[in-house]
């Protein structure tokens, strides 16, 4: 038996209880690691209070957790990993726990921490599809709301590798750390359309909304044409025409190029801070009420 947080019906954070289940059997090309840290994503707060019910019925009790960094303690059949390789990927079956299992490990680098390794996962490969859903190229001007956030804070990175003019706009706090990370950061709220404007007067050519801020509308405005909008973070998409990107859409194979990027200081992803295992609602809470300036991780 192993410890994990679960939850056995939707509601607040207190719905998260420390547990006492039976530790994963890895199947064939899987891993089993002892979690060294598994990071907490916005998704994991709409599963739980239920938000996503609609699309993602669970089935009680449900382990969350979407990304895990850790020592590989047991392999599958196949499995391209050996026991006591540090390792991080994608959870099979949750990450909120003392043991999880993952498809397809890639071998955690000496100059990450467990912490950055276990949040680059889930950000980093989000970040990299929704620029290629986009299409945005080299010499174009892109558009990121929420850019202070752990999503756009690794988009403003790679769209600024690639030669794009990055506007983002984030949070009073967040202005000098995005501007260091080459972007044009403009206070968020009202009055936002026009400080984009007066930074970018050719025109903005996509956007990219991280924010979820009712900010799709405007937007669209702004590049007159919808579908050079799209959203990770605003359910009323479809009413603006606007894409809603959810879920992945490649097989790994780009994970490792951001753990690189990040081992090799090129990519930077801020975490701001680990809790203990038994304090996950205290994660949840502090997510759901975007106290957080940058990831949280559990730490087993």
């Amino acid at each position: 038996m192993s410890r994990a947080i679960t939850f056995s019906e939707y509601g607040p954070p207190e719905v998260l209880q420390l547990s006492e289940v039976a530790a994963p059997e890895p199947g064939p090309g899987q891993v089993r690691i002892r979690v060294r840290a598994a990071s907490v994503n916005p998704l994991d707060i709409k599963i739980r209070s239920g938000l996503m019910a609609g699309t993602v019925p669970a089935r009680f009790p449900v382990l969350l957790g979407l990304d895990a960094a850790g020592v590989v303690d047991a392999v599958g059949e196949g499995a391209d990993a050996a026991v006591g390789d540090e390792v991080l990927g994608v959870a099979v079956g949750g990450s909120y726990g003392e043991y999880a299992l993952l498809d397809r490990p890639v071998a955690k680098p000496e100059a990450l921490s467990w912490e950055v390794a276990a949040s680059l996962v889930t950000v980093g490969r989000t970040a990299l599809r929704v620029l290629g859903q986009l299409g945005v190229q080299a010499g174009q001007t892109l558009l990121i709301h929420g850019a202070g956030g752990s999503v756009g804070t690794v988009a403003v990175q790679l769209a600024v590798a690639r030669g794009v003019t990055v506007v983002g706009t984030a949070g009073e706090h967040d202005i000098e750390r995005i501007t260091a990370l080459g972007a044009t950061a403009v206070p968020y709220g009202d009055g936002w359309v026009e400080r984009v404007r007066a930074v970018a007067p050719r025109g903005v050519d996509f956007v990219l909304d991280a924010s979820g801020a009712g900010v799709l509308a405007d937007s669209v405005a702004l590049t007159g044409k919808s579908a050079h909008v799209l959203t990770i973070a605003d359910m009323s998409a479809a009413q603006h025409g606007v894409r809603f990107s959810a879920g992945t859409t490649d097989d790994g194979r780009f994970l490792p190029e951001l753990v690189q990027l990040a081992a090799a200081g090129k990519l930077d992803v801020p975490v701001w801070r680990g809790y203990p295992l038994d304090q996950a609602a205290t994660a949840h809470a502090d997510v759901e009420a975007r106290r957080n300036q940058g990831k949280v991780v559990l730490l087993p």
